[in-house]
């Protein structure tokens, strides 16, 4: 946290409304991408990033200066999209039978780089909606949001080691998933991946949207 950032702290900390103002317009992308990939909606997700940020301003008073306030305000979020998430009915779709995604392998017409990339991202967001919360919650601040170990920990009031744990098992899992939907993809799906059709209509800049950024993920190393 930033010198200017301390200074919104304190002054929201004494009732200043204007310097809460700051703070979310400071947050409110970061968590709305926490609460996005947690939830997979996104008019979900804006209910809960706002609620998050009125928890927080409720809470105030019980913020600890020694804690980073993005830490603290991550764990809100976090711990609001796990009672959202406990509340949901649990329903696993697959890939296979989502129309959103058997639109997009279409091959009638040549896809455009935008809608790839929304492919791409609908896929990644699949296989995350089909891990526990415990697992989703580490993946999504290590990756997305570039947290260290220790402030993944602190965010899940868990241990480092937990944090590690937990990160290797939600690679493997997210690996097993990667490796069952190409083994179940239709014969047409697999014989033309995305890499491919990418490669067909000329864009291979934007890696980190690809299928093959989707197995990275799922294989990389803590």
């Amino acid at each position: 946290m930033n010198e200017q950032e301390q200074t919104w702290v304190q002054q929201a900390r004494r009732g200043d409304q204007r310097a809460f103002s700051r703070l979310v317009e400071a947050y409110q992308r970061p968590v709305f991408n926490l609460t996005y990939r947690m939830l997979g909606n996104v008019e979900e997700a804006e209910d809960a990033a706002q609620e998050a940020f009125l928890r927080a301003y409720s809470r105030l008073g019980q913020y600890d200066p020694e804690m980073k306030f993005s830490t603290w305000l991550f764990s809100i979020a976090n711990h609001h999209c796990i009672d959202r998430l406990r509340k949901r009915r649990t329903t696993q779709i697959s890939i296979d039978d989502n129309p959103v995604l058997q639109n997009l392998e279409g091959d009638e017409l040549r896809p455009e780089p935008h809608a790839l990339q929304q492919e791409a991202r609908i896929e990644v967001q699949t296989m995350l909606d089909r891990l526990a919360p415990e697992y989703r919650t580490p993946l999504v601040l290590r990756y997305w949001e570039e947290m260290s170990y220790e402030e993944i920990a602190e965010t899940m009031s868990v241990t480092v080691a937990t944090v590690k744990s937990r990160l290797f098992r939600a690679r493997q899992q997210l690996a097993a998933i990667y490796q069952q939907q190409e083994t179940t993809a239709p014969p047409s799906t697999r014989q033309e991946s995305l890499p491919a059709r990418r490669a067909r209509s000329g864009d291979r800049s934007d890696r980190s949207v690809a299928r093959l950024s989707t197995a990275q993920l799922a294989f990389a190393s803590v």
